[in-house]
């Protein structure tokens, strides 16, 4: 049975600093693509970041190039989503993505 949970959500000044983590099991974490997205309250959910197999190639909205950082502990089957200089339009419910699976998520609000 594949899951994927989400934790290190939890609310933040803006400015401030989160990181997610995504613990998966039941499929071979080591061989696929793993993917962040969020969906903002009344929003549809959108791409934030994705991170290959091995690591070595990531990919960013442009919302976030620069801001966050997404890496991957293959050992630990775990992705991580490492959010700085938060904004408040990065309030949002935020998902993990792989193997065809979801988690159910993690809420993130920035608000002073």
């Amino acid at each position: 049975q594949v899951q994927l949970v989400e934790s290190g959500g939890g609310l933040v000044q803006p400015g401030g600093s989160l990181r997610l983590s995504c613990t998966a099991s039941g499929f071979p974490f080591r061989f696929h693509t793993m993917t962040w997205y969020r969906q903002p309250p009344g929003k549809e959910r959108e791409f934030v970041a994705s991170i290959s197999a091995a690591g070595d190639n990531t990919d960013y909205s442009d919302s976030v190039k620069g801001r966050f950082t997404i890496s991957r502990d293959n050992v630990k089957t775990t992705v991580y989503l490492q959010m700085n200089s938060l904004k408040p339009e990065d309030t949002a419910v935020y998902y993990c993505r792989g193997y065809s699976s979801w988690g159910l998520g993690t809420q993130v609000t920035v608000s002073s």
